[in-house]
């Protein structure tokens, strides 16, 4: 068997694992689950349960693989940005009222007057997220520990990033990503420093008082050898040798960008990655720094080595359509013809079957219109208050109304890529295409939906499991394999298929995205 590279990624629901070998081939996969807490704007988890997940995870892949753990010559690791809070022992601190919970997630809207005051401080690090910090991000949710949770912040001797987390459980060692705490802990990665002025000035004077100790005084670029490899606990969680290298990791999205951006031949500065989950998140990168209001960044090497990254998206996607469609009065049928299928998979069928193609899809959403910000717009408006608008409901109540309302929906996705590159553009920021991934990115019919709706070509990554591949391609750096990143990118990435946008529906996806807008605005100016 060739030599292996486990790629492992955890997201907002579950642990995944991939195990692939160096050309970029998948030999395995696993996936085990773990609970989310909500309790309104809150959302929490707890970091031992991620940490059995990934292990069982690992061990699934390995035996789908008829893998032993002398085949896995290194380990990446990849995690949605959620803020992780552990005592000195390692042990996990409450960041709410379980003690068991010691994980805010990413998608947690607990801090959003904190981020509100941030930004109106106006300091010169906010440059670097577009102009406004978002309460996704973790100073925000620092200085809500810190205000409301006073005596957990203080208990706090290490906050990690979710990723780092894992690195840290896996090799004992807490250097953090250059990924992690520059998209989302304002580190200024290209002066290689944090910006102590910019603590202080937003209530957090004891973070640099303190030598910056509890949230990263060793950063790593991402693929780097973090520590001795695993240590002799996480390989036997996973099911590997102690001393397998571990190399430091990305933001799930941005591994999503690193395994599919690149190919033979391809300049990854021209195209975007576009990781369609839950949320959503678009990648772009530059050999030179590019500010661009509402979108975050630019980013210094935070996913491609020497290249800047601008990084945007929609805090609500996956997440958005299945929000659209649970309270339609035809639900429950579909979910009862659905036999076992996934609902968005199951209205995707029928909206093909309806229409007969993929772009003719966009005419079964008839005056239906949706602005699908449930969770309020992260790029370009950079405004977490926003919220959803659907216009031009009728009375109908059956199937076909559900799925008209579920590609209207899509179209609204593909409307807010389109916002997306539109604001880059303006910059001088363009690309020749997007690359698609993500659970939410492997029905054909979002493909094309989101190609005409975005007036954009989309294609299509040869792996199934590109986030997957992202960390594996990390694995390979951290053992020696494919230096430097580029050319792990252009061995293990490829592309199978590619979505051109239908010049027979440009005029409708062009009204399409003005009354978008125009909706948008209207909802803003109403909750004003």
């Amino acid at each position: 068997m060739p030599a292996l590279f486990l790629g492992v990624d955890v997201g907002s629901t579950s642990a995944r694992a991939g195990l692939f070998d160096a050309r970029g081939a998948l030999h395995g996969t696993g996936r085990d689950g773990f609970e989310t807490h909500r309790d309104g704007g809150r959302v929490e988890q707890s970091s031992s349960a991620i940490w059995r997940a990934v292990g069982l995870a690992a061990r699934a892949a390995l035996r789908e693989a008829g893998a032993g753990a002398a085949d896995v010559a290194g380990v990446g690791f990849d995690a949605a940005c959620s803020l992780v809070a552990l005592d000195a022992e390692g042990g996990p601190v409450a960041v709410g009222d379980d003690p068991g919970l010691d994980v805010m997630v990413w998608m947690d809207q607990r801090a959003t007057a904190q981020a509100e005051r941030i930004n109106r401080g106006g300091h010169d690090v906010l440059r670097y997220v577009g102009g406004r910090i978002s309460p996704e991000m973790q100073t925000p949710k620092l200085l809500w520990l810190a205000e409301e949770r006073p005596g957990s912040y203080r208990r706090v001797a290490r906050f990690l990033d979710l990723a780092d987390f894992l690195t840290f459980r896996a090799t004992g060692d807490d250097a953090r990503s250059l990924c992690t705490v520059t998209c989302k802990w304002t580190y200024l990665a290209h002066e290689d420093r944090w910006d102590g002025g910019y603590f202080e000035s937003i209530g957090l004077a004891d973070l640099p008082r303190d030598g910056f100790r509890r949230i990263g005084t060793r950063i790593a670029a991402p693929g780097t050898p973090i520590g001795a490899g695993l240590t002799a606990e996480a390989a036997a969680a996973l099911g590997l040798r102690p001393g397998t290298p571990v190399a430091a990791g990305l933001i799930d999205a941005h591994a999503g960008g690193l395994g599919t951006v690149g190919g033979p031949g391809v300049d990854p500065a021209r195209r975007m990655a576009y990781v369609l989950g839950t949320s959503a998140c678009t990648m772009t990168s530059a050999p030179e720094p590019v500010f661009v209001p509402g979108v975050w960044g630019p980013y210094r090497s935070a996913m491609i080595p020497g290249l800047w990254l601008n990084e945007g998206g929609q805090s609500a996607a996956g997440a958005a359509i299945d929000r659209l469609v649970e309270g339609h009065p035809a639900r429950a049928e579909a979910e009862a013809m659905a036999a076992g299928a996934s609902l968005a998979a199951f209205l995707g069928v029928r909206a093909l079957e309806a229409a007969g193609g993929p772009s003719e899809a966009a005419g079964l959403a008839g005056p239906l219109a949706v602005v699908p910000e449930f969770l309020g717009n992260r790029a370009p408006l950079a405004d977490p208050d926003r919220r959803a608008v659907v216009a031009g409901l009728g009375m109908e109540t059956g199937l076909a109304a559900l799925v008209a309302l579920h590609v209207a929906g899509l179209c609204g996705l593909g409307y807010g890529l389109r916002q997306i590159l539109a604001a880059q553009r303006e910059r001088g920021l363009a690309v020749d295409e997007v690359v698609i991934s993500g659970g939410a990115g492997a029905d054909p019919l979002v493909r094309q939906l989101v190609a005409d709706a975005a007036a954009v070509p989309v294609a299509v990554p040869r792996t199934p499991e590109p986030v997957l591949l992202g960390a594996a391609i990390l694995a390979t750096q951290a053992a020696g394999r494919h230096p430097p990143a580029e050319r792990a990118m252009a061995a293990m990435c490829a592309t199978a298929a590619r979505h051109e946008p239908d010049p027979l529906w440009a005029d409708h996806h062009a009204r399409g995205f003005r009354r978008f807008e125009a909706l948008q605005a209207a909802a803003a100016t109403a909750t004003a």
